[in-house]
């Protein structure tokens, strides 16, 4: 399936501005939120400021991603990004949750200012992974599994795999190889791999197809 931070992502600027962009028709309304795409970045961060005072978590995401690079109007402020990017998890970003876990994580490389330091990074994980985030799942396996809690890594990689995550079915059939997981265990998972991966397919092509024909309707 998607999950809701799929959805927000869809509903991004990025696409309103992809959507209207072509044939010169610049007032074309985004299928999405039926309005204008903007026509500059001041418009941009304008509206996305706008969604923030709405309590929108991806508006806060978007915002931190602005303060990480740093624009021609905003100065890269890491020690903001976080802020914002805690204030987005706690709406309901997940994958906001995410990026604070690699944050503090000293085997990523997503930086945010901080310190390295696995306990918070675990934290965020474990907040991403409760949120339906499946990468963070999938860290959370490797941290049990650095830390010789295999039964608990185990139980994340199977989560994340039968969800669709395929770094952490990769992990399952090197444990099959190894011998730490059954080969009855494996196919289970499999599986259900291969079954939410269809859904996804399903899922994406059925949202896509509805996204383009709202879009047709517009000309």
């Amino acid at each position: 399936m998607l999950w809701e931070d799929d959805m927000q992502w869809l509903h991004s600027w990025d696409v309103c501005r992809a959507i209207s962009r072509g044939k010169g028709m610049h007032e074309v309304l985004c299928a999405f939120c039926r309005t204008p795409a903007p026509t500059s970045f001041e418009e941009d961060r304008k509206r996305t400021m706008k969604q923030m005072e709405n309590g929108n978590a991806f508006a806060y995401y978007q915002f931190a991603g602005f303060h990480v690079t740093g624009t021609s109007d905003i100065v890269q402020d890491l020690i903001k990004a976080h802020d914002l990017s805690l204030k987005a998890g706690q709406l309901g970003c997940s994958t906001a949750y995410f990026n604070l876990g690699k944050s503090y994580d000293r085997d990523c490389t997503i930086t945010l200012g901080r310190e390295n330091n696995q306990k918070k990074a675990k934290h965020y994980y474990e907040l991403a992974a409760m949120g339906g985030n499946m990468e963070a799942r999938n860290n959370l396996a490797v941290l049990e599994y650095k830390a010789g809690n295999y039964d608990r890594a185990f139980r994340h990689y199977s989560i994340a795999a039968k969800a669709g995550n395929h770094l952490s079915l990769d992990s399952i059939k090197l444990g099959l190889g190894n011998g730490f997981v059954t080969k009855d265990e494996y196919e289970s998972v499999l599986r259900a791999y291969q079954k939410s991966q269809d859904e996804m397919k399903s899922e994406m092509r059925e949202r896509a197809v509805e996204a383009m024909e709202r879009v047709r309707h517009l000309f």
